[in-house]
């Protein structure tokens, strides 16, 4: 009865939003207080869960996307954008730009969480885009699913680093194994898969459009990239170097503090603020002006986003993991498929990659020394799961929507599917490896 109340909220929430033609945040708003009640949380308690939801996901997202979108806006004014996507052309070629933009999308989404990597780099993929005329969803998947999977796959982010610590698995060798599924994943739902999305019309929106300038009022390469990818460089140096030269008791804190996301990105931002802007003669209150419409611009995106996080909590708050993990548990399958499918249906029933690993997690870890299984290959194998099929209860789902300006028809062809790719590669992947390892 219960996958049957999830299945029937979310198909009420495409409909509300597609055929009735609602406000996405406002059909987030209505559904995510149905189904609590449906599910059984107290009528006291809905608007609670929806508020923490609400709180929760704007917490971790809100800063790291509007200094995100002032940046990406900054980087399109003033030519940085065009002057990187120019020296990309230059070294790989037109006909190989998703390649390029890809191995970027990997390199950038090892240090960084999926959100920063995912506002930092969309100006680069609509820089592309508007410069070389190619579709932006042709353009965007394959950096996209690059992304995609480190976040799944590869400590240090969250899920794998946690189902690490929970398996007692080594993290040199799930990194190491991880690598080896990247690899063929990012490929088959980048770069071949984007080849059947050619036809997707997207508007992206007009934020990150640059506005083309001659080639001597461009910034150089070295001030342009540094300026875009500082965060990523940040981000690096704090999680390496706590590892290199472990911190005093007293340096801990400090670490801690300016490897946050937030404070990077507020780095990153004064950084590029005094050297692309006043460096390309903007006036600061000039920049200032373009950060404002560059917060305008992403508002609705927030507050959509903060929708998807409302409806999470609801799940969450009414049990619906445990009680799908409970009822799959008991299937005589391979630990690793069903490992794999736990997270996969908890994914697809809740929409985090996070709740859904961690969750599984706390399932397998009491019987994974009775299995055999490699503790390595279960965190793949349910980083993989985890990443299955992403749709309207995902945040990720509607940042890429509203992002790229698509209909939730095109997003679920395009962005779905691709996370689809990604976690059915990834488990055939760990199944073949199993058998050398």
């Amino acid at each position: 009865m219960t996958l049957i109340i999830v299945l029937a909220c979310i198909l009420a929430l495409v409909l509300l939003i597609t055929w009735g033609k609602f406000n996405a945040f406002l059909a987030f708003l209505i559904i995510s207080i149905i189904t609590g009640l449906l599910l059984g949380i107290p009528l006291s308690k809905v608007t609670l869960s929806v508020q923490k939801g609400i709180g929760d996901t704007l917490g971790s997202l809100v800063i790291v996307i509007a200094l995100g979108a002032m940046l990406g806006k900054l980087v399109a004014e003033t030519g940085a954008a065009q002057k990187i996507t120019q020296s990309l052309i230059k070294a790989f070629g037109t006909k190989n730009i998703q390649w390029a933009l890809m191995i970027t999308g990997f390199v950038v989404g090892i240090p960084l969480f999926y959100n920063v990597g995912f506002v930092l780099l969309v100006p680069l993929i609509f820089s592309v885009t508007y410069q070389l005329k190619l579709p932006a969803v042709y353009v965007g998947v394959p950096m996209l699913a690059a992304l995609s999977v480190t976040h799944g796959f590869l400590p240090p982010h969250p899920s794998p680093s946690a189902l690490v610590g929970q398996f007692k698995a080594n993290m040199g060798l799930t990194l190491l194994y991880g690598f080896i599924l990247a690899v063929p994943a990012i490929i088959l739902a980048g770069p071949v898969f984007a080849k059947t999305l050619k036809k997707i019309d997207a508007k992206p929106i007009a934020t990150f459009q640059p506005k083309l300038r001659p080639e001597s009022e461009l910034p150089g390469l070295g001030v342009s990239l540094l300026a875009s990818l500082l965060p990523v460089f940040l981000l690096a140096f704090t999680t390496l170097l706590p590892v290199i030269f472990p911190p005093s008791p007293s340096m801990a804190g400090f670490f801690t503090f300016i490897s946050e996301p937030s404070i990077v990105m507020l780095l990153a931002l004064l950084f590029a603020t005094f050297t692309l802007g006043t460096g390309s003669g903007l006036k600061v209150g000039k920049i200032m002006d373009v950060y404002v419409e560059a917060v305008k611009d992403v508002s609705i995106i927030l507050l959509i986003v903060s929708g998807a996080g409302a409806l999470k909590q609801v799940f969450t708050d009414s049990g619906v993991s445990a009680q799908i993990a409970v009822m799959l548990q008991g299937w005589s399958i391979h630990p690793l498929i069903l490992g794999w499918m736990i997270a996969a249906v908890i994914r697809v029933a809740m929409g985090s990659a996070t709740v859904a690993g961690l969750t599984t997690a706390g399932i397998i870890a009491p019987v994974i020394g009775q299995t055999g299984v490699d503790p390595n290959l279960m965190v793949l194998s349910i980083g993989a799961g985890s990443l299955m099929f992403s749709h309207v209860n995902d945040s990720g789902f509607w940042m890429f929507k509203e992002y790229f300006n698509l209909s939730i028809k095109d997003t679920i062809r395009s962005w779905s599917i691709m996370e689809t790719i990604v976690a059915v590669v990834g488990l055939i992947g760990v199944l073949i490896l199993d058998r050398f390892v």
